[in-house]
């Protein structure tokens, strides 16, 4: 947490002066096969399965990419109904190489998209896929995330990252 004072000057802070850290760790996602999604996403995909909780009144399941600190939520939950299955469009991922990571969806039976190349700069190196309900996901490489990732790999522990 950074303070709004040490931003300017070294006074002592106050309660007001705190910034708060908003992170954004959860995406809820539409899908209308909960168990033809987890394989889906865990298997082919690769997402690291946090908790897959049945109770009588729910099934909600998450799951996270690899390196991510965000995850994403399906199921039968409460307000987990509120989009159509296949209506998520457009969620992106952050690859070091995309045409590695291409390749590796391709091998676990993902269709994936040709790689567009929009710009030669860092960042400007996009491919795509869907998954069975038709969410979408662009995936964009970011050849610095190889040398330093958003979360180093000694931070990494339960819950996907």
């Amino acid at each position: 947490m950074i303070l709004k004072s040490q931003l300017i000057t070294d006074q002592k802070p106050s309660i007001k002066d705190v910034i708060m850290d908003w992170t954004l760790e959860v995406v809820v996602l539409p899908v209308s096969d909960i168990g033809r999604s987890i394989a889906f996403y865990r298997d082919k995909v690769g997402f690291a399965l946090d908790h897959d909780t049945v109770t009588p009144q729910m099934h909600v399941t998450q799951l996270t990419p690899p390196g991510s600190g965000c995850s994403i939520v399906f199921g039968d939950g409460p307000g987990m109904d509120a989009m159509e299955p296949g209506s998520m469009k457009g969620l992106q991922l952050v690859v070091a190489d995309a045409q590695a990571a291409r390749e590796e969806l391709i091998s676990r039976g993902v269709a994936a998209s040709e790689i567009t190349i929009f710009s030669e700069q860092d960042g400007g190196t996009f491919f795509g896929f869907a998954d069975p309900d038709g969410n979408t996901w662009a995936v964009q490489q970011i050849k610095a995330r190889a040398e330093k990732p958003l979360i180093p790999q000694d931070w990494r522990g339960r819950f996907g990252a």
